[in-house]
Formats: structure tokens, sequence, C-alpha cells
């Protein structure tokens, strides 16, 4: 089994601009390349699944249970060449400080994985060295297999590196990158901008590649990815047997406003039997004929104008919430829903209006990471009392009087930081800026289908 986890020593070292190209340097070999991404990014993802042209899969370690994460990429890598997960933020960085708690270094130790280190080399000599040995020794568990020195001008500088690292640690060093501009992607406020907006994107990633293979030895690290197979305990047949439906439509929102979901979300209504329909609350006109909606996440605030404009597609929302239509919205699903939505600018847009209240922009982020809710009463995922776990990361407010659907709680250590109460539930509509994976409590899929079916 082929597999590399791409760490690195810490956010904004670039990692992601070398796991995309290493990604589409292997594409450009014609293997089909499996990605993945630790934690609950939605953006890098894209990217992902724009080079490899398969979809890439979250390994959320705060969310999922081991099990589960070995049973999503033992299914989506079996007809694959390779497998090429890309960390988060530094190796052993997670949730608190163990280093066993939602780190890229305990994903490596799960799936068998080893792991090519990168690392800012920039006006770095022997130091360097220093750096790879403390990540080698912190964990000797994790299998540091090879190291990336990024951010280096020439090769004499690279060589220095070279030698220094690989005599005082004993780790491989695979290659450099140089400093470039043209590789770099456009940010906004919650992160990369998704793939979906960007134009001329394979040109760009083509290029990448080709640097990649200029700099980087991608025959050592496919020498390197064979590694050991695992196998898990975990399976979904019992579940889709007893919640199998016929002849039920899902639609689902798709568009540069709303891409913000885990693929295993919509992948499992497909194994349930749903026909999936996708629609675009920006350009569609009404609805497509379905028995449920989901709304993800994106950046209504970027398009409220046009979501605005496009009157016909909310009032057709807003009918089929009057019909009972079960329909669950997340994070910017739930600004859509709202009344108003007041961007960056002060200028206010008209919503589906199914919850009264205006989704207002902040400057800075007003929740941000894993939380719990917990159902103050029934909703269409979680009966009162059942609890979901998910991720909360948000530039907004929604300023409304509407009574909140769930507790919400941040712990540590098992102690509870901080708490809240947020999700808003009406009829058969629940919208909520928790982000969350179905395989996390599926019970929660088992109470929608319910929903529809009443």
């Amino acid at each position: 089994m082929k597999k590399i986890l791409i760490a690195g020593t810490n956010s904004g070292v670039g990692k992601t601009t070398i796991s995309l190209g290493i990604m589409q340097a292997l594409t450009k070999r014609n293997l089909k390349v499996q990605p993945y991404k630790v934690g609950p990014d939605y953006i890098d993802p894209s990217y992902h699944t724009f080079i490899t042209g398969r979809y890439s899969r979250n390994l959320d370690s705060y969310m999922l249970e081991d099990e589960k994460i070995k049973y999503i990429v033992k299914n989506s890598s079996k007809d694959a060449d390779i497998s090429v997960i890309e960390g988060v933020m530094g190796l052993y960085d997670g949730y608190g400080i163990d280093l066993d708690d939602c780190t890229s270094s305990y994903t490596s130790k799960m799936l068998k994985t080893p792991v090519i280190l990168v690392i800012n080399a920039k006006a770095m000599a022997t130091s360097a060295a220093a750096m790879v040995l403390g990540y080698k020794m912190l964990d000797e568990n994790v299998n540091i297999a090879g190291v990336i020195t990024n951010n280096v001008k020439s090769e004499s500088h690279y060589n220095t590196l070279k030698e220094a690292i690989e005599k005082y640690t004993g780790v491989e060093v695979l290659g450099y990158f140089p400093p470039n501009k043209e590789f770099s992607l456009e940010s906004r406020h919650l992160g990369l901008v998704p793939s979906v907006e960007i134009n001329s994107l394979k040109a760009k990633f083509d290029n990448l590649a080709d640097e990649i293979e200029k700099y980087i030895d991608i025959d050592r690290i496919i020498e390197i990815s064979e590694t050991e197979d695992f196998n898990t305990s975990f399976d979904l047949e019992d579940f889709i047997e007893k919640n199998k439906v016929n002849n039920k439509t899902i639609a689902i929102a798709y568009d540069k406003a709303f891409n913000f979901y885990y693929r295993e979300n919509i992948e499992l209504f497909e194994k349930l039997g749903m026909n999936i329909k996708f629609f675009s609350p920006i350009s569609d006109k009404k609805l497509p004929k379905c028995d449920y909606v989901y709304i993800g996440g994106g950046f209504p605030e970027i398009f409220a104008k046009e979501l605005d404009e496009n009157k016909e597609i909310r009032s057709s929302i807003m009918n089929a919430h009057h019909n009972n239509t079960p329909i669950y919205a997340e994070c910017g699903g739930l600004m859509y829903l709202g009344e108003k939505l007041e961007d960056q600018n002060n200028y206010i847009y008209n919503m589906v209006g199914i919850f009264k209240g205006c989704s207002k922009m902040t400057p800075s982020l007003k929740r941000f990471g894993y939380c719990l809710g917990e159902a103050k009463e029934d909703t269409i995922l979680a009966k009162k009392g059942q609890i979901i776990k998910g991720h909360e990361f948000h530039h907004s407010i929604f300023d409304s009087q509407e009574e909140c659907a769930y507790y919400m709680r941040k712990l540590k250590n098992d102690k509870v930081i901080d708490e809240w109460e947020g999700g808003y539930s009406k009829y058969n509509t629940l919208a909520t800026y928790l982000h969350t994976h179905f395989y996390n409590n599926l019970d929660c899929i088992s109470n929608f289908i319910e929903r529809g079916c009443e």
C-alpha cells in the first residue's frame, strides 16, 4: 500500500504548496492519486480534488474514531496507486498539547504512514538539523522518512542543508524548493480561495509540478511510500441495511457560494439509495423536485448580491420549508436561511427568511474550533439530549431573537472551557453554525431520513 503524509513544522511553512505540487507531479506521471487532509479543512481538499480528479477526504480524529478514519482511507484508496495525505498546522499540533490528540503525527501512526517533513530553511544552515532532530526525537514512533527544505534560493545552500541534516539526524533529505511567488494562492478571511473560483488553475498546477520535479526526488518519494497495510473493524453495511430508502431525492446546494461538504456526507446519502440532485442558489430559479434539502457552508457573504437577486430560488426554498420538507443547513447555509445578510461593507441583502434575524460579518473569528452540540429539543438531526460533534469557524454572527436549538460546549481535558447556545430549528428546518461529519453520529442521519418519510 503506497501512502505518504506531508507535514510542516508549523503553519505557513509551505506545506500546502509542496503537497499540491507533489500531487500534480504524481498525477502527471499517470498515477491514480488519492488525496486526504488531516483535520476539518474544506478549502485545501478542493485543490486536491481539482488536481487529482479524485475526491479528497478529511481525516479528523476529533469527529471520527480511529476505525472510521481507517474505513474512509481503506475504501477510498483501494483502486489508487498512491495516497497523499496533507497534514494540518505543524506535525505535532492538535487539540491541546497531547501528541496523540488530533495531530498529523497521530494520523501517521494510526495509518502506518511515513512522514515527509517540510521545513522553512531560509537563512539556515546546520541549525536546520537541530530542528529536524527535535521533530524526530519528540515521538520516536513517528516515522519521519524524509525532509523537504523550502525557501532555499541556491543549490549550494541546499547542499549545505542536506549534508547537515543527514549527518546529524539520519533523516534523508529529498529535495528543496526555491521561493516563488508565482505559485502563491489567493487568500481570504477563511483561508485559501476555493478552487471553484480560480481561473487557469490547471496551467498554474502544471507549472508547479514541473518545478517540483526539478528540485524534489519524486522517484524516491514513491519508494518511501511503499508501506504496511492496515485493517478496520468499522463497517456501514448494517446501518445502510436498516436505513435504506427508495424513490427519495435530496437536493444539495453546490456553487461558488456553497461548496463546503465532507464528501462522505454526500456519499452516505447515495449509499442509502437517495437520488442526489445538485442545485445553485445563485443561478437556478427553483429547487429540484426533492424530499430533502442540504445546504452546506461556503461564502454567501461574497456572493450576497447574486443570492439576493435570485428571488425565485429563495421563494422555492421557503415553499419547501412550509411544505415540511426536511432542510438542513450548516454555517453559510444558516446565513442564507436567515432574513438578511450584512456584508463587510455594511450593505444589507435579502436572504430566504425562514429564521428571523440578520447575519453580520465581523472583523475577527467569532467561534473557532471543535465543539459539541447537545439538542435542547427534537430536531431533524437529533432527538432531545443527543450530542453531535463538530467545529465552528466563522467571521459572522446571526443577530436573532429566535430560540436556539442546541447547547454548545467547548471542552479541553474533559472540562468545559466555553459554552453558548446555537442552531435554530423550525418545523422540519435546522440551521446551525456547526459543521459535522455524519459518521460521528449516524443516528443524526436516521433521524433526518425519518423526518422525510413521515
